[in-house]
């Protein structure tokens, strides 16, 4: 098999060393669109703790994608009317029957990577998920469950939480996500809706703090019960806890070594 030659025609296989080996080892940005919330450094983006990773000199940029604008298309990238814009106007129309401003329920609507997401206000959330459920031209029956996701930087919505969606009748996916400021941790559970989600609603509390209104028993599920803060948080310390060993104290990988 002959060696692949950068496009500069020099003698070094692309992809190894050099400038243009560097530039292919980075991986595939998203285009320049979208809202910029901040600037991640190393590996996890975690500034209170010695980098442990060896990617202490990692920069990036966080950015969120952009709302989309009509047509929406489809799961195969096209950019004409199709799948995703059925589904919005079926779920428009489907509030405006049930008394709802689809504008004030949908704070955006976002294709990103052939996905299709609804930013939903928060307070409307349980309404939106049993349209989905019930309606039967969307008929979404099954929620997957509840992922937490923590940007700091995210001023005023801190705190995400995305539920991916599936239609068994139309064998069709959405997600949607909901909002939340630090200061204010709460958003309606949805496990009236799709009882699946009790315990994908207490591992994202677990983890992130998010108090998830009307779950039936909000506890810890995998960290005890007395445990302080919420490990997957951005602002959670960087290495853990000390551990006792054989009567050896070990200490926090955060407190071994530094690459900085």
């Amino acid at each position: 098999m002959s060696e692949q030659k950068n496009p500069e025609g020099s003698g070094e296989p692309a992809g190894q060393n050099g400038q243009n080996g560097q530039e292919e080892a980075v991986p595939a940005q998203r285009e320049d669109t979208g809202e910029v919330i901040g600037t991640r450094r190393g590996m996890f983006g975690a500034d209170n703790g010695g980098d442990t990773s060896g990617y202490g000199g990692l920069v990036r940029t966080v950015r969120l994608p952009g709302a989309s604008s009509r047509p929406y298309g489809g799961p195969d990238g096209s950019d004409s009317y199709g799948e995703f814009d059925e589904i919005a106007d079926e779920l428009e129309g489907a509030l405006d029957e049930a008394g709802l401003v689809p504008e004030n329920v949908i704070e955006k609507t976002v294709v990103d990577r052939a996905e299709l997401t609804f930013h939903i206000e928060r307070g409307a959330l349980p309404a939106v998920a049993r349209i989905l459920r019930d309606d039967p031209a969307l008929r979404f029956e099954l929620c997957t469950g509840v992922s937490g996701v923590h940007f700091p930087g995210d001023t005023g919505r801190e705190l995400h939480a995305v539920y991916h969606l599936r239609s068994i009748t139309h064998n069709r996916l959405v997600r949607l996500e909901v909002s939340a400021p630090d200061a204010d941790r709460h958003i309606p559970s949805l496990v009236d809706v799709y009882p699946t989600n009790d315990w994908h609603e207490r591992e994202t509390y677990d983890f992130f703090g998010i108090v998830f209104d009307g779950h039936p028993a909000l506890t810890r599920i995998m960290m005890p019960d007395d445990w302080q803060g919420f490990p997957q948080r951005k602002d959670y310390p960087l290495g853990g806890i000390p551990v006792e060993y054989k009567g050896a104290q070990i200490p926090a990988p955060d407190q071994r070594r530094s690459y900085s």
